[in-house]
């Protein structure tokens, strides 16, 4: 049986074709896609479905993919300003130290994954402190989770001792692993905070859970340099060479990385999750992302936190990939509409190793879905849908989102849970903050 079909609609597959359809739908059962077509071939479902949707006046695109994210950072929004990476982490990691429990972690991330969930994001790698708090916030809000077990050589916030923190990897693979909305790795925070011994240690891990690996990598160029004064080798060939990455092997920036370590990831088949808005807001730099599609390199797309770029925009990262490399490198053809688009759904999927469930709209998928709202005089005239999702669209032309077929975003409003009261509890919440850094 049929339990929805979306209909009457532009629908934006982000297949391995690019396949538009000007007028068409999705049939869903048992939370997944059963047909993507023209709505002559998407009637018949429509006939026998539970619910149906008319998407008259909308784009149907795949959920988003975020795949560097630190949601519950969002409690600390707009904190700390003006300040390199280096600095502005100690001030952080102070608040953070205060305020932080598995209790406030969870109600950061609620907040952080509800303004992800309404502006279209259904999947999130996130690393933070109490993983298995950010997946309870997730399952309330109503989207998928990458995440796992923290790996962080100073006290932090947990200050686990390396034995405990190995412990508590392996217990969440065997509580999550097996789960359709968590997709589970070991994170390590960086070469710069956790040590060579520490990263094989959570490299382990996640090799025989058979899950992901991600890590800071190359985001400053003191941290490169910390790197090299230590080891004598740069961060990636530093991670080459403790065996760290492959195609499970996610890293967040990448923006200060030669030829040789380009190559590297290349031949690994490592994954770079960048983060635009991020890298310019903290003076970080421009990673070379044309470089990186030359070479293969599968480039998906994170907000960072809510503390590096004081929101939690998807599509402000896609419209800043698709253009300030461009500007930066003087070639108007480099990362064209459809790589930019790409890396907000399929190569996101990829680089949770999930492109078989999602990333894309196609049978067998997971139902997840957005429809954006065309009707609105910036989307007026619309010559390709695919060059006004990258360039025009802003997150409040998300109206609908769906998980797994389940609609957990409703006329921009979300289903699962009322967000009124996690913004009370963390507005409550300010003073206390604030007199972190007084």
């Amino acid at each position: 049986m049929t339990d929805l079909v979306i209909d009457n609609t532009i629908v934006v597959t982000c297949d391995g074709a690019g396949t538009i359809i000007d007028k068409g739908g999705v049939a869903v059962a048992d939370g997944r896609i059963e047909k993507v077509g023209g709505s002559a071939e998407i009637a018949p479902y429509a006939q026998r479905a539970k619910r149906t949707v008319d998407g008259a006046g909308h784009i149907l695109m795949p959920g988003i993919v975020n795949t560097h994210c630190h949601a519950a950072d969002s409690l600390f929004r707009g904190l700390v300003e003006n300040l390199a990476l280096e600095p502005w982490l100690q001030t952080v990691w102070k608040a953070e130290g205060v305020i932080l429990n598995p209790d406030t972690s969870r109600l950061g991330s609620r907040l952080g994954f509800a303004e992800l969930l309404l502006s279209g994001v259904t999947s999130v790698m996130d690393m933070f402190w109490y993983p298995a708090e950010t997946v309870r916030a997730a399952r309330e809000v109503g989207l998928r989770v990458a995440t796992g077990g923290i790996f962080f050589d100073p006290a932090g916030v947990t200050a686990l001792a390396i034995d405990r923190r190995v412990a508590e990897a392996r217990e969440f693979f065997e509580e999550f692993g097996r789960a359709d909305d968590v997709f589970a790795c070991t994170m390590p925070h960086g070469a710069y905070t956790v040590s060579p011994d520490n990263l094989k240690s959570a490299w382990k891990v996640a090799h025989e859970c058979g899950g992901l690996f991600c890590t800071h990598c190359a985001e400053t160029r003191a941290e490169v340099a910390d790197i090299v004064n230590r080891y004598g080798r740069t961060v990636v060939r530093h991670l080459d060479h403790l065996g760290c990455l492959d195609g499970r092997t996610v890293l967040a920036h990448c923006v200060h990385l030669d030829d040789e370590e380009l190559d590297i990831l290349a031949r690994t088949g490592a994954h770079v999750a960048h983060n635009p808005m991020s890298n310019m807001k903290l003076a970080s730099g421009f990673a070379r992302v044309p470089d990186m599609l030359e070479r293969g390199i599968n480039v998906s797309l994170g907000t960072d936190g809510p503390l590096s770029g004081n929101d939690l925009d998807m599509w402000m990262a896609l419209r800043l990939a698709a253009i300030i490399h461009k500007g930066y490198t003087g070639r108007a053809d480099t990362v064209s509409t459809r790589q930019a688009l790409d890396m907000l759904t399929i190569n996101g999927a990829k680089a949770l190793n999930a492109a078989d469930r999602i990333g894309s709209l196609e049978a067998g998928k997971f139902a997840d879905m957005v429809l954006v709202d065309v009707k609105r005089p910036h989307a007026v005239p619309m010559f390709d849908p695919m060059t006004h999702l990258v360039y025009s669209t802003n997150k409040s032309d998300v109206r609908h989102v769906f998980l797994g077929g389940e609609q957990v975003v409703r006329d921009g409003a979300l289903t699962r849970l009322s967000i009124e009261d996690t913004m009370a509890e963390v507005a409550a919440m300010v003073p206390r903050i604030r007199a972190t850094i007084a």
